[in-house]
């Protein structure tokens, strides 16, 4: 089939056109976003290939399924960029790649945390320029520190593995559906407010919906134990950054590490090192000693690339023979 792949990088290009075998599918990359400005470009093409930031809107699905297109194919896992319901409407079926690499987003995660609590990336410039002195590097252990996880999916549960199995943390968990698995490991699963009163490091792993959107916001920011670290490499939604911004500044959260941010389309996977970045808060953010951010990379491992190329390309092969995919999108009520 003929797919149009927005979005698309260097190692997108490489990783697809390796699992692209025989070459089954005519893939013709595009550098920009997919919105409703770019969408004439995928005029005739029966599938669109689409990544975090791309926007399919009701307006951008409209257009897509007047010009042809019958399949989104995301190659991610979470849809909240996606009109499921403006998509069922119009006919459009909506693919994903539900796990591509869990282990990934989970270890970039600890890496986060021991890089706040150990302060790495400051001793790594400090020794570049021959500065040598510990002095403001002092950290934590890890070990017996409790630990909140929001979200106990595939990500999530192997977080809480690593932590409660690798660092012995006192793992709490908060989940709609508790995993049986984590509570025969003595993880104890318990409400937002316990979690956020008792963790001395809270982790996100929930997807965006509109229940969670600001999840983290200034009331739940003010139930959190003073000098908390927040972690987040779920969805930048899911946290109000402005709130976050003030628990940094009155210094009741102690530390963040972002790889995902709010607003993230207009910078996140461009290279802007020549440009004067334009949202405030997003500088802002960067000001702070005690914050890290990395720009939605988690996910960005040999392993995970692979995966995500060939369950993407075996989703439109599904399509295109009328064959059932387990990965396909269904709207909810």
């Amino acid at each position: 089939m003929k797919v149009a792949v927005f979005g698309a990088k260097s190692y997108d290009r490489e990783f697809f056109d390796k699992w692209n075998r025989t070459p089954q599918h005519e893939l013709v990359y595009f550098e920009s976003h997919l919105t409703l400005s770019t969408a004439s470009l995928a005029v005739d093409y029966p599938v669109v290939c689409v990544f975090v930031n791309d926007i399919l809107d009701a307006p951008v699905l409209r257009k897509l399924a007047s010009q042809g297109t019958k399949l989104i194919a995301l190659r991610c896992a979470g849809y909240n960029n996606v009109d499921l319901k403006a998509a069922e409407e119009l006919g459009l079926t909506v693919v994903r790649v539900p796990a591509y690499s869990p282990h990934a987003v989970a270890e970039h995660t600890v890496g986060l945390m021991l890089t706040l609590s150990r302060k790495y990336h400051r001793a790594y410039n400090r020794v570049r320029e021959g500065n040598f002195s510990l002095e403001g590097l002092l950290g934590f252990d890890f070990h017996c520190k409790t630990v909140g996880v929001v979200g106990t999916g595939k990500i999530g549960a192997i977080v809480a593995k690593i932590l409660n199995n690798g660092f012995e943390c006192n793992v709490l968990a908060y989940d709609k559906h508790p995993n049986a698995e984590l509570k025969e490991l003595g993880i104890r699963y318990v409400d937002l407010n316990t979690l956020y009163a008792q963790s001395d490091v809270i982790t996100l792993h929930c997807p965006l919906t509109p229940e969670t959107a600001h999840l983290i916001n200034a009331t739940a920011v003010e139930k959190m134990k003073k000098g908390v670290m927040l972690i987040n490499t779920s969805r930048g939604g899911i946290v109000d950054t402005q709130a976050v911004i003030e628990g940094l500044k009155s210094g009741h959260i102690g530390s963040v590490g972002l790889d995902v941010y709010e607003e993230e389309g207009d910078l996140f996977f461009e290279d802007l090192s020549s440009h004067v970045i334009q949202d405030d808060t997003f500088t802002r953010l960067l000001t702070f000693p005690n914050v890290i951010i990395t720009g939605h990379q988690a996910f960005f491992t040999q392993e995970a690339l692979d995966s995500i190329a060939e369950t993407t390309l075996s989703n439109i092969t599904s399509f295109e023979q009328h064959r059932t995919c387990d990965d396909k999108v269904v709207v909810t009520a």
